[in-house]
């Protein structure tokens, strides 16, 4: 039974960690640490050209699973996981459920998808490492969440943070007191997502204290990084099992610390598919500075989601999270939205679809207030349309945020 996070590698000294990092980058990729910045990067697109199985440095036959990502912006990436690997990413989500808050005996409620989607999976391992319980759920069936997050007692909920408030609904819907609930801990990622939609999450689900989990499937998953539970300022990378850097997204340069660009990942431990230098199209910044809690990690702050979100109107980039950032700072405005992106001429246009907390409030009010906030804060016009209460369409898994017509336009 795992009850601590490996807190000596976790502290140990920078200088210490660096010499770690470079053995490993020495033995698997055979460069110097001081080289690695002049070293070639890999792109998604690799990976998709080798699909599905080019990059493994091992045969298939000696793989013990293989998982895939979701697919989002094209054919998804197939990474193989051989038993050593398997073993490192359940030590590794076992070391960020300990540094998240859970504790060996908690009931954790499991609503991420099982199948070739890593984070079921990912959970449910470093849970049962620790010694808690897993109740692997899964995802949808969203009105059972509910009952048995009532029945059984759940403390700790795992699910992508936009299906949390999905839960949150049924919860009420099926007439339970939020608060009746023995939640304590909400562990969630898969999607990029703002302290705001933190602030509502804990609001709809009462006792319950949400932490941000960062990961990828072409590194292992989730168990990248994670915040720790009492200070929740930026995610903590495992450094001595992955390299982070921050590029310029054009040129491809390394970024001082602090600055924001693409995070670039290199592994340094896995078996089946190592890879150098992987561009992960994630928009973030770094920070060395050790943590309050005594880690001396990297930690990602800023965190956006991926450059390919990103929506150029009339010359403003625009993030997603940008937006649900604007959105939630509005007390009248529900924790569900979409964009919607059309091409009515030369340039691409955009509507916001937001809903009212409550059937109570002003709907043009309201609307005339988020436009003007909109307006602010981008220097644009951005129409927005307020849909009636549960207009905004929900997700089980990862939200679709973005709804993309220019085809049809």
């Amino acid at each position: 039974m795992r009850t601590s996070a490996g807190s000596d590698v976790e502290q140990l000294p920078r200088s210490a960690l660096r010499e770690l990092q470079s053995e490993r980058l020495r033995s698997v990729f055979g460069i110097e640490l001081e080289a690695l910045a002049e070293a070639p990067f890999t792109s998604k697109a690799a990976l998709r050209e080798a699909y599905p199985f080019g990059l493994l440095r091992v045969p298939v036959s000696s793989l013990a699973r293989v998982h895939a990502s979701s697919g989002t912006h094209g054919k998804p990436t197939v990474v193989g996981y051989t038993r050593a690997d398997l073993e490192v990413w359940t030590e590794l989500m076992a070391r960020c459920m300990t540094m998240a808050g859970v504790q060996p005996g908690m009931l954790v409620h499991n609503a991420n998808t099982y199948g070739l989607f890593t984070g079921g999976h990912g959970f449910h391992q470093g849970a049962e490492r620790i010694g808690a319980t897993v109740i692997p759920v899964s995802g949808g069936f969203t009105a059972r969440q509910a009952m048995l997050l009532r029945d059984l007692g759940g403390q700790v909920l795992v699910s992508t943070p936009s299906y949390a408030l999905v839960i949150a609904q049924a919860v009420r819907d099926a007439g339970i007191d939020p608060s009746s609930l023995s939640l304590e801990l909400g562990l969630f990622g898969g999607e990029p997502w703002t302290d705001g939609l933190r602030a509502e999450i804990e609001r709809e689900l009462p006792g319950l204290r949400a932490v941000n989990f960062y990961g990828l499937s072409e590194m292992c998953g989730p168990g990248v990084a994670t915040e720790c539970l009492p200070v929740r300022d930026g995610l903590h990378v495992n450094e001595d099992h992955f390299l982070v850097e921050v590029v310029d997204p054009e040129t491809g340069s390394v970024l001082e610390e602090g600055s924001e660009g693409e995070l670039v990942f290199t592994t340094l431990t896995k078996e089946a598919m190592p890879l150098l230098r992987y561009r992960t199209g994630d928009i973030g910044s770094l920070t060395f500075e050790p943590c309050e809690c005594g880690r001396t990690f990297a930690r990602i702050r800023g965190l956006r989601g991926r450059r390919d979100d990103m929506l150029i109107i009339r010359g403003v980039n625009i993030y997603p999270s940008n937006v649900e950032y604007l959105l939630l700072s509005v007390e009248d405005v529900a924790p569900h939205y979409q964009l919607v992106v059309t091409r009515p001429g030369a340039m691409d246009e955009l509507l916001v679809q937001c809903e009212p907390a409550s059937v109570d409030v002003n709907v043009e009010g309201l609307r005339e207030r988020v436009e003007t906030l909109l307006r602010e804060h981008t220097g644009i016009r951005i129409p927005v349309e307020v849909l009636e209460p549960g207009g905004v369409q929900r997700s089980e898994g990862k939200a679709v945020r973005v709804v993309d017509r220019r085809a049809a336009s």
